[in-house]
C-alpha cells in the first residue's frame, strides 16, 4: 500500500507564521514548526528526512540569505546555513546528495550535501532566479527565471572543478516566454529531455531541452503561475493568477501536438477565489494552495474537492508532499544508521586536495556511448565512507556506492581496451609501411640496373 502521505505548507509573508504540517487522508494538523517563510519554490524535501527551506529577506535588510534544515523526526530547525546574498528556489537531486539554490541576484549556487562544500556559483541571469529543477535522470539543471529566461547546465560539466571559467550552458531559451517563468517540469516517461515552462504571460511550452527547440505551446485565458503533472504524466494542471485551474490531456509521446483535445473545450477547476500559488500530487488526488489561505484536495476524475484545508495564518508559498512515517521520532540508535547526513553549507568555496576531487560515475550497467550524458555523481569521500559501512551494517546506499565503483573500474578497463586498441593500430599500420618499403627495395634496384643496362 506505501506511505500514508503528509501535507506541508508555509507561507513567504512573515517568519512567525512557521511551517504546518497535516494528515491527507482525514484532515487532522500533525505539526507545527515555528519560524520560516519560504519564497515560492522555496521548501523542499530532502531523501523524506529532512524539510529544507530558502527563508525571504526582509525589507530594507542587508544581510545575506539563510537557508534552514530540520530533520523531520526532531522537529527543530538544527542546522542554519547562512549565505552571501538572499535566496529563492531551491531543489535537489533525486538521491539528496546535491543541492541547488537560485538568488535573486541571478546567480546559482551547488553544495554536496553530505560535506556542505559549495562546488559551483555563478551568474546565471541578470534577472532572479525563480524556479529551478533537475531533469529525471538528474543529469541537467534547468533554471528558470523573472525576464523569461530558461537556462539548461549540464551537471557533469559543473561539477567539475576544471571549468572554472567557461561553464556548460547546454542551451538558453530568452526569446520564447514574454514574462516571469513560475514552473518548471521535467519529464521522465517517454524522454528525460523534454520539459515544460509555464509563465506569467499565460502559456506553457514544451521544449526539447538538448536541441532547444519549441516542441508546443498552450495558450491560456489568465497567467500560469503553477503548473503539475499527474504521476503518470497524462494531464497538465495548470494554475492561474484568478484562481482557476485548466484542465489538458497531455501527450509527451506526440512531438507534433503534446496537448491533444479529445473534449473539446477547455476543462477547469474552480475552487479558489485567488491566485494559485502551488499545485502537488498525492495518492488522493490533486492538492491545490492559493492566497486565498486554503489548500484543496480534488478528484481530478469527478473534478470534486474532497477536503478543504484552512491556513488562517496567511497565504501560502509552497506545497510539498511526504511520508507521514517520516515524522515518528526514532532512538538514536536508529537515527545514526538510517540518518541521511547532512552539513552546514559552505558560505565560500573552497578548494580542495587532489584526493578529494569530484569524480564521475556511471549509476547503472547499461551500455553508453562516451557521448552520452553521465547521470550519476558522486565523490571520493562518499565512495571510501559507503564502503566502510558495507564493512558494518551494509546499507542499500553502501551496495549501490559499491556497483557504481566496480562499474567506473569496468569503464575504465574498457577505456583502457580501446586506446591500446588504437595504439595497436598505429603500430600494425607502422608495421605494413614497414614491409612494404622492404618489398620495393628489390624491385626499385632491379629497375636500376636495367636503366643501366640499356643506357
Amino acid at each position: 500500500m506505501g506511505c500514508k502521505e503528509a501535507l506541508v505548507v508555509c507561507s513567504d509573508k512573515n517568519l512567525g507564521i512557521g511551517i504546518t504540517i497535516w494528515d491527507v487522508e482525514n484532515g487532522d494538523r500533525l505539526l507545527h514548526i515555528p519560524t520560516c517563510a519560504s519564497p515560492p519554490h522555496g521548501l523542499i524535501c530532502l531523501r523524506n528526512q529532512y524539510l529544507v527551506a530558502s527563508q525571504v529577506q526582509r525589507t530594507g535588510s542587508v544581510a545575506g540569505g539563510v537557508i534552514f534544515k530540520w530533520p523531520l523526526n526532531k522537529h527543530q530547525a538544527t542546522l542554519r546555513s547562512y549565505l552571501m546574498e538572499a535566496t529563492g528556489p531551491l531543489s535537489c537531486t533525486k538521491d539528496g546528495i546535491y543541492l541547488a539554490c537560485g538568488a535573486t541576484s541571478g546567480n546559482i549556487y551547488i553544495w554536496e550535501v553530505t560535506s556542505g562544500r559549495l562546488l559551483k556559483s555563478w551568474s546565471a541571469n541578470h534577472k532572479s532566479i525563480n524556479c529551478m529543477v533537475f531533469s529525471n535522470d538528474d543529469s541537467f539543471l534547468i533554471s528558470g527565471s523573472e525576464d523569461g529566461t530558461i537556462a539548461a547546465w549540464s551537471m557533469i560539466g559543473l561539477l567539475d572543478d576544471r571549468n572554472s571559467g567557461c561553464l556548460p550552458l547546454i542551451v538558453s531559451l530568452s526569446t520564447e516566454h514574454r514574462s516571469t517563468i513560475t514552473g518548471l517540469l521535467s519529464l521522465s516517461i517517454n524522454s528525460s529531455s523534454n520539459f515544460i515552462s509555464s509563465s506569467l504571460d499565460g502559456t506553457c511550452k514544451v521544449w526539447d531541452m538538448v536541441s532547444g527547440k519549441l516542441i508546443k505551446t498552450q495558450e491560456f485565458p489568465q497567467p500560469i503561475t503553477a503548473i503539475v503533472l499527474d504521476p503518470l504524466e497524462n494531464i497538465l494542471f495548470s494554475g492561474s493568477a484568478n484562481g482557476t485551474i485548466f484542465f489538458n490531456k497531455f501527450d509527451a509521446g506526440l512531438p507534433n501536438d503534446p496537448f491533444p483535445d479529445p473534449y473539446g473545450k477547455q476543462i477547469v477547476l474552480n475552487g479558489h477565489r485567488k491566485s494559485i500559488t502551488a499545485l502537488a500530487f498525492s495518492k488522493l488526488g490533486l492538492l491545490s494552495a492559493s492566497d486565498d489561505c486554503t489548500i484543496c484536495l480534488w478528484d481530478v476524475v469527478n473534478f470534486a474537492i474532497i477536503r478543504r484545508f484552512n491556513h488562517f495564518k496567511g497565504p501560502i508559498s509552497n506545497l510539498v508532499v511526504i511520508c507521514k512515517s517520516s515524522l515518528i521520532p526514532v532512538k538514536n540508535k536508529q537515527r545514526n544508521s538510517f540518518q541521511f547526513r547532512v552539513s552546514l553549507l559552505d558560505k565560500y568555496s573552497q578548494r580542495t586536495n587532489l584526493a578529494k576531487e569530484t569524480i564521475t560515475l556511471l549509476p547503472s550497467c547499461k551500455a553508453q556511448d562516451e557521448d552520452n550524458t553521465i547521470s550519476g555523481y558522486r565523490t571520493v569521500d562518499l565512495v571510501e565512507k559507503h564502503i566502510l559501512d558495507l564493512q558494518g551494517e551494509r546499507t542499500p546506499e553502501a551496495l549501490q556506492m559499491k556497483i557504481e565503483t566496480n562499474i567506473e573500474n569496468q569503464m575504465w578497463a574498457i577505456n583502457m581496451t580501446k586506446d591500446t586498441m588504437k595504439m595497436n593500430k598505429c603500430l600494425q599500420s607502422s608495421f605494413l609501411d614497414f614491409v612494404h618499403d622492404r618489398l620495393l627495395q628489390p624491385l626499385d634496384s632491379k629497375l636500376k640496373l636495367k636503366k643501366i643496362k640499356d643506357d
